[in-house]
């Protein structure tokens, strides 16, 4: 027994150690990066130490509070509907009985697009001279909206593409959750007379709390590191009314050379997220374990 449990360990091993190198080098080469100020002079990087002085100079950041606050809503608003959504395609899915194969292929195709025909695809149609949503508005008698252009509807535009490309996500795993219930439950409640609405109720969603709790987790990860769809479609903008912190980052890090301040940035956001996850999860177990 002490012998296989040796090669087990010996075996994994390798594995363990180059993933560790793998998350903790860069992580560690990011954190001291954030203590410096980074200058470039013969093709070789100048780090020049500075403390806590990047640090400091976050809170007086007006770009990284836009995109702190734009991105929180971002990831509240698209997750939720995602999960909605995505949790009543999967129910709807599972109660038909022909075609089945068909839908779930049709759901799931907005996830298989790479991300940069996602951003041009959807540019076209948002186009503000020749997009099919303002020329299916024009059909109505409504005049064009410039969906992109506006403060006020810039964020909602890029919200509504990622609850299209990512509500697939969610499908799938809760469609799997629902799939992995005791179908026995369900039948004995049934035969006690328990209706549609009452099911759902009191016994689909606190069965599928732990599945919700995975899915809203990952999605959340994922939502709070959105750039390709702001990149491909707003660049920020208009002004900071998409403005997000991964976007920030970017700008601070390639377009602005500031590379110790961006450092500082990218700690301090990873610990904000983790906290803001934490959080989330711990509330939402602690509703599972009332119900």
């Amino acid at each position: 027994m002490r012998s296989d449990a040796f090669w087990r360990y010996a075996t994994l091993l390798p594995a363990i150690l180059f993933f560790v190198l793998l998350t903790f080098l860069p992580l560690g080469n990011l954190v001291a990066l954030s203590f410096h100020h980074v200058e470039w002079a013969n093709s070789k990087a100048i780090w020049d130490w500075v403390g806590m002085k990047n640090y400091t100079d976050l809170p007086q950041d007006n770009l990284l509070r836009a995109g702190i606050l734009n991105t929180i809503i971002f990831a509240v608003v698209a997750v939720a509907l995602q999960m909605i959504i995505g949790f009543f395609l999967a129910l709807w899915t599972t109660r038909v009985t022909r075609g089945r194969v068909f839908y779930r292929t049709v759901f799931i195709l907005p996830i298989l697009v790479p991300g940069i025909i996602i951003g041009a695809i959807w540019k076209l149609m948002y186009s503000y001279d020749f997009g099919v949503i303002n020329a299916a508005l024009g059909v109505f008698g409504l005049g064009p909206v410039d969906w992109l252009g506006n403060p006020n509807l810039a964020l909602l535009s890029v919200i509504i593409v990622d609850v299209w490309h990512w509500t697939p996500f969610c499908f799938l795993l809760l469609l799997a959750g629902l799939e992995s219930l005791p179908k026995d439950v369900f039948e004995a409640a049934r035969v006690d007379g328990a209706k549609d609405g009452q099911i759902l109720r009191y016994i689909t969603l606190p069965l599928m709390l732990p599945t919700l709790i995975v899915t809203f987790v990952f999605r959340m990860i994922l939502a709070f590191k959105v750039f390709d769809e702001i990149y491909l479609l707003t660049g920020g903008g208009p002004g900071t009314s998409t403005e997000v912190i991964s976007y920030t980052i970017y700008r601070r890090f390639f377009t602005e050379d500031q590379t110790g301040y961006g450092a500082a940035m990218s700690i301090a956001v990873i610990v904000l997220i983790a906290v803001m996850i934490i959080t989330a999860t711990r509330a939402t177990t602690r509703k599972g374990d009332t119900a």
